[in-house]
């Protein structure tokens, strides 16, 4: 069974329920409630009204930036890897190997590419000299396909030091902070011109250092938790450039509120999740792909079935259960910062089985997302077991975007 999407289709149901699903996306902040402060989440919860929250943000809007913090240096490199959708070679959810359905999207064989693909993702170094690669860690490598994590603290400035080795110019534009014309990393007419430009799109073997400042307004307020999400990615061709897989995440800390290391204190685990279709028939590796992966005869791009079985429905770019499980313990402070990115097939709702969490004070198991949106979660596990995570559209579980989480005691 194969199944597709129609653009109209898809465009009706989101016109259908956009009013539903907007408000919980645009919650990027989470405090916890009453019953999680009472389970462990002592210092993350803190009450307010509307009114105190609107007079916080207008007191921050507009003001000039304190630096009273430190400034934090990520050597970024935009690299040219192959990415595997699916590396344990099975359906992980199931147990079994791949169905029919599976076979759609992860197969290779004559005009199919399979679960490898040829993509361009961040990747984190140790210095300028680019020469070592950091290595993740084994509770680090759910992360998959993402960039590195950016962590920082209000008050301080953020030193992107990017390297693009890329075969396409390539940039870093980030949400969320605040940064000058020569660090917003987006080509367009802004009235802009030399060294304010470059910024815009880093050829290939070139570099440039983006500075971005971490004022009050880029970091958590009254009635949300102890650090918010935003994302950072590749804008000088967006479209193309995220489908290649540049994007990763970025998490600001309340000031005095942050380790060393920029997370936050009163949290124990954080996990990051991107939930996105990545249409792969839009990566500038296309035709790289095909001729490198698929088996003769090659496909017409015009293919409804080709194109059908390009669509990578992942999670941190793996499908079919096949990230790296995630491990949590009974009772500590977990915090999932979910993010979307993609066209109008990615209406995502991110649920969890066995656990709940809170957003924005509300009590909840599936949270609702939209392309370029982001939502905090914080979860106090107390279900011990291996648990699904997955999204709840139907076509989506269908198509493979599952993964599980498991609790210890």
């Amino acid at each position: 069974m194969r199944r597709r999407f129609t653009r109209r289709g898809v465009t009706l149901l989101v016109l259908g329920i956009v009013a539903l699903t907007v408000p919980i996306a645009a919650a990027v902040a989470v405090r916890a409630d009453d019953s999680s402060a009472s389970s462990g989440m002592e210092g993350m919860d803190i009450g307010t009204s509307p009114t105190e929250g609107a007079r916080y943000w207008q007191s921050v809007s507009g003001g000039a930036f304190h630096k009273d913090g430190r400034t934090r240096t990520y050597y970024i490199s935009a690299d040219k890897v192959v990415w595997d959708y699916a590396p344990d070679g099975r359906n992980d959810i199931t147990g079994e190997p791949f169905d029919d359905v599976a076979n759609t999207y992860v197969q290779s064989g004559p005009g199919r590419i399979g679960s490898r693909y040829v993509k361009c993702l961040y990747r984190g170094y140790t210095d300028g000299t680019f020469r070592h690669l950091q290595q993740r860690r084994p509770d680090e490598r759910y992360l998959g396909l993402l960039g590195p994590v950016i962590r920082a603290e209000v008050g301080d400035t953020i030193k992107v030091v990017f390297r693009n080795t890329c075969p396409f110019s390539t940039s870093v534009h980030p949400h969320g902070v605040f940064y000058l014309k020569d660090s917003e990393g987006a080509p367009y007419d802004d009235g802009t011109s030399g060294a304010d430009k470059a910024d815009d799109a880093v050829p290939t073997g070139g570099r440039h250092t983006y500075v971005w400042q971490v004022p009050d307004r880029a970091g958590p307020g009254p009635g949300d938790g102890s650090s918010v999400m935003w994302m950072y990615h590749s804008h000088t061709d967006e479209v193309s450039d995220t489908y290649a897989g540049l994007m990763g995440p970025m998490e600001i800390t309340a000031r005095g509120m942050a380790r060393p290391d920029g997370s936050p204190k009163d949290v124990d685990r954080e996990i990051f999740e991107l939930f996105s279709v990545m249409n792969e028939n839009a990566s500038p590796f296309l035709d790289e792909n095909v001729h490198r992966f698929a088996e003769p005869p090659f496909p017409d791009p015009d293919d409804e079935d080709f194109q059908e079985s390009n669509l990578m429905h992942s999670i941190d770019g793996y499908v079919f259960g096949n990230q790296p499980l995630v491990t949590l313990h009974r009772g500590e402070r977990v915090r999932w910062y979910v993010m979307s990115m993609g066209t109008e097939v990615d209406l995502h709702t991110p649920h969890w089985h066995g656990n709940t969490v809170t957003v924005s004070g509300m009590r909840m198991d599936t949270v609702s997302l939209l392309p370029a949106s982001m939502v905090v979660a914080d979860m106090v596990p107390d279900d011990v077991g291996t648990w699904l995570f997955h999204c709840h559209v139907n076509d989506h579980i269908r198509a493979g975007m599952l993964t599980r989480y498991r609790v210890v005691a």
